[in-house]
Order: structure tokens, then sequence, then C-alpha cells
């Protein structure tokens, strides 16, 4: 809370107060610029990680671009009465709207998650797994993951995957 120490303030000390709800749970407090140092350098530190949404935002986009780009990221999150699920990076390649270029594969991810949500686990099983296939064969990439497929074609590429997974 180093910079905006209103907010933040309040932010922390909810959190602090919940975490003594919890005393089995570890709970440590850390500014963002630190956070995303850390996360670069030593990941498994962490399990869960609280925090309002401008810094969810930055540290998001930060592992996103850990494990491959915000093209593969998915999301999940959920509440008392619902369930959201989109791609886990946000504002990412805004440049490149209506270009027909993004990795779809994010959102494809999403909706294995709310299909298992849904307990249709065998059918997000089975998405999951053309996604692998397709991201390990190669083949079809998208600008972000060093290729030059279009979305139309990296989301084919996945359907004929899945299409295989049922033949």
């Amino acid at each position: 809370a180093n910079i905006m120490k209103l907010s933040d303030g309040l932010f922390k000390q909810c959190c602090k107060e919940v975490s003594e709800l919890y005393p089995t749970i570890d709970y440590d407090e850390q500014i963002v610029d630190n956070t995303c140092q850390q996360l670069v350098i030593n990941p498994q530190q962490f399990d869960v990680m609280v925090m309002p949404n401008l810094y969810g935002n930055l540290v998001s986009n930060l592992a996103a671009g850990l494990v491959g780009g915000a093209g593969v990221v998915p999301s999940k999150s959920y509440g008392s009465d619902i369930a959201v699920f989109e791609p886990g990076a946000r504002h990412t390649w805004m440049e490149m709207k209506g270009m027909f270029v993004a990795n779809p594969v994010a959102m494809v991810l999403s909706s294995a998650f709310m299909l298992k949500h849904l307990q249709l686990h065998d059918a997000g099983d089975n998405l999951i797994q053309a996604v692998k296939q397709v991201l390990n064969k190669q083949v079809c990439q998208t600008r972000d993951l060093g290729g030059n497929a279009t979305t139309r074609e990296m989301t084919r590429a996945i359907l004929e995957e899945l299409h295989g997974l049922y033949a």
C-alpha cells in the first residue's frame, strides 16, 4: 500500500481480518512490483494470490507471459451464485482487433472449464485434449506462438482434433 494508501489500506485491512478466521492458511503482503519480480524468479511460492483489480490485471498479464502468452491462458471465477469463464489476460493485443489473428486457445480452454463446471466432464476433457494436441504438434500456430495461422485456422485445427477424439 505504498501508492494508493486509502483504497489499498482498506483492502489490506479486510484481507487481514478475513485471514485471522483461517489461521492454518499463511497470509503475506507484498507491494505489486516485488510481487511481479517474485513471480518471475520463484513462481512456485504462490498458491493463491488476492489483490484489487488494478494489480490483478498487471499480475495476470505478467503470469500469462510466463506460460506462453495471453492467447493461451484461460480463467475461471466463482461467486456464491455465479461462475464466469473467460480468457485470463486482459487488454492484450488490442492493435490486432479486426485482423482475425487472435489465438482462440484461451477462450476454448475457458469453454472447456465451463463444460466441466456443468458436469460435462468428458466433453471438457476432450476439448482440453484437442487443444493440447494442436499445441504439441506445432503445425498450426497463431502469431503469438510464432506461427502465422489465423484465428479461424487455429479453431479449425482444434475442431479437427476434437472430431478425431470422437471418431
